[in-house]
């Protein structure tokens, strides 16, 4: 089946992981909800001594204690893994932990367990997986109101399948309210239209009003209104709900409308309820099984607009304006009738197949970053950046046999908080017209630093140029480079070991290879269809490669270096000053540069003066 989603539950006080899929079949959607009871939490524990620690550990009650080898930011480690009955029993036993005097520090105790889950199984949403169990008709780990849905029992867990990229159902939909005093208030404006549309031949508008036009359905009242669109999201089972602004306002005010008027929002494919969970700074509005992505927050993340509403987006996309109405005076168009009341008919249906066009364009790189980070859709389309990356290094950190780094404690937090890496280097544009303009650009700048001068905390060795320890030494604790070659960051002095590769500089090197070989494919292929998908693919890669800078200052960052941030810009205005120099005894006058280019005027009478 193709995973689509994954939660876990509780049956007997044990977690059981649930499986959210579809079985792609020509005849329609087989849903599948599988359930996995083997896999366990568990955190390590880094000791001052390894025997004492495990007593320590044993006489608290903790029976199911390893002993294992992992690197710790290059360096190899003992620790012990302590395995747990249940996910909530992390969070009650590591401060008790923490406090033994024989631990040194704990690590990975902060992994939310579903997440744990897809990287230590290997697992990627959006991807296929194969799984060996029976089907059963009943389980308490499903609610009974589920329909039309196969539940599996796994024996095992399952294994990753390599898989094309899944075709979805993909739905749309947009409310309308009456609110002639400002403001929507849904403890007495009603709702008048929701709007859907989608990738399956749907594009209608939900009403008590309107039945001439082809595409309005029209029901009695708001409660019918509602039950309509619950019954329809049922009936189509589309993969993916898709909103703009949804968590903020339309589920937010449908919710709260549904349980004024007694309508049943069980719109989980397990037969759940709607409701919201915290994802970021904000509340955010899910269904078990069906994805639901507000494109409001992903637009935000994508483009840098002046104002983020549904027609600028739509505007800067496509290159045409939708049809819109002033939404102070939608009250007013459903006041009245004839034109006025089918304008406002077709602004709502227009905002729905705008919403879906949006998605349709922006949605598959979504999902080609939720192939590659393998968190779910859901929490990657209300990640930041940072923690798209984040997340794709733990899983890398898995596979590596490295311990990931813990979170910030809030003391570290704000001592990052004050410290800022200088940026690239900018030269003011010469003011004029400018004939003869040539681009000078440097291909993925800061990734390609990164990996050739092997920039990484586990491989800075000096903090700053007064205290710089020298790469040739006694091999001890202070200096455990022995014989190591280095690269020296200009200005600051920061030193690198140029051997071992580090472990971030090898997860780039294989993210832009991988690119590489994407775009190559990409070229050569002659199928549209292909190329599509492989431009999707290699452009997700890019997106990540590119970002791996930035996070390395990022406060709350797991891998957080300022002298690594620091490192890669001070390279990199030097790269580009050297090349503005270089280009000037060809002939070339810089007149404006910005971090990874520049522009130049072609001026070849300057040669002689410049050699």
């Amino acid at each position: 089946m193709v995973l689509l989603d994954i939660d876990y539950v509780t049956d007997n006080d044990k977690p059981v992981i649930r499986l959210f899929g579809k079985e792609m079949k020509d005849d329609g959607d087989n849903h599948i909800i599988a359930l996995d009871r083997t896999f366990k939490p568990y955190m390590y524990v880094i000791p001052h001594d390894m025997d004492a620690a495990l007593k320590q550990l044993e006489e608290m009650g903790l029976k199911n204690l390893e002993k294992l080898r992992k690197k710790d930011l290059g360096i190899d480690l003992e620790l012990i893994k302590i395995t747990l009955k249940h996910p909530q029993e992390v969070p009650k036993l590591r401060e008790n932990i923490l406090a033994l005097t024989m631990v040194k520090d704990i690590r990975e105790h902060d992994i939310p367990f579903y997440r744990r889950y897809l990287i230590d199984n290997g697992l990627f949403p959006m991807s296929e997986i194969q799984m060996t169990g029976k089907t059963v008709n009943f389980s308490k780990c499903v609610y009974s109101g589920a329909e039309n849905i196969n539940i599996i029992d796994l024996e095992e867990s399952p294994l990753p399948l390599e898989s094309d990229f899944p075709e979805l159902k993909i739905l749309s939909f947009d409310i309308e309210v009456r609110n002639p005093d400002g403001m929507p208030n849904p403890d007495k404006d009603e709702i008048i239209m929701i709007g859907l549309a989608g990738n399956f031949g749907v594009e209608k508008v939900i009403s008590t009003k309107g039945d001439h036009l082809e595409y309005v359905e029209k029901v009695s009242n708001e409660k019918e209104i509602i039950q309509k669109f619950v019954d329809m999201v049922k009936k189509y089972h589309p993969d993916l709900i898709v909103g703009y602004n949804s968590d903020n306002f339309d589920f937010t005010y449908i919710k709260q409308r549904a349980k004024l008027l007694g309508v049943k929002l069980d719109l989980g494919i397990d037969g759940s309820e709607l409701k919201f969970i915290r994802r970021g700074f904000t509340n955010s509005a899910t269904m078990k099984g069906l994805i639901h992505v507000d494109l409001y927050l992903v637009m935000r993340r994508y483009m840098n607009l002046d104002r983020y509403t549904l027609e600028r987006v739509y505007l800067e996309l496509f290159g045409e304006e939708k049809f819109d109405l002033p939404g102070d005076r939608l009250w007013e168009y459903w006041d009245q009738d004839g034109d006025a009341l089918d304008e406002l008919f077709r602004y709502s249906l227009d905002d729905v197949v705008a919403t879906y066009k949006i998605a349709e364009k922006i949605l598959p790189l979504n999902m080609e970053l939720t192939r590659i980070v393998g968190q779910p859709l859901f929490d990657l389309a209300r990640m930041a950046t940072g923690q798209q990356v984040e997340w794709f290094l733990m899983r890398k950190a898995y596979e590596y046999g490295e311990v990931a780094p813990n979170k910030p404690s809030n003391n570290q937090y704000s001592e990052r908080r004050g410290k800022k890496a200088v940026g690239g280097y900018v030269k003011e544009p010469e003011t004029g017209l400018h004939e003869n303009i040539v681009q000078f650009d440097f291909r993925s700048l800061y990734p390609s630093i990164i990996i050739s001068k092997n920039v990484s905390p586990d491989t800075l060795i000096a903090e700053s140029v007064q205290g710089v320890i020298e790469c040739i030494g006694e091999n001890n604790d202070e200096n455990p480079w022995k014989n190591s070659e280095c690269h020296s960051a200009p200005e600051y002095g920061y030193k690198f070991v140029k051997e071992p590769k580090g472990f971030i500089p090898s997860v780039i090197g294989q993210v832009l290879t991988e690119r590489s070989r994407l775009k190559k494919k990409m070229n050569e292929t002659v199928d549209p269809m292909e190329k599509k998908i492989l431009n999707v693919q290699q452009e997700a890669l890019k997106r990540l490669a590119n970002t791996m800078y930035g996070v390395y200052a990022y406060s709350r960052f797991r891998w957080y270096s300022i002298e690594c941030a620091e490192s890669i810009t001070s390279w990199g205005r030097d790269y580009i000053k050297k090349t503005m120099k270089k280009a000037e005894k060809f002939g070339f006058h810089s007149i404006y540069a910005d971090t990874d280019g520049f522009y130049a005027t072609y001026k070849p009478d300057e040669i002689k003066d410049n050699k």
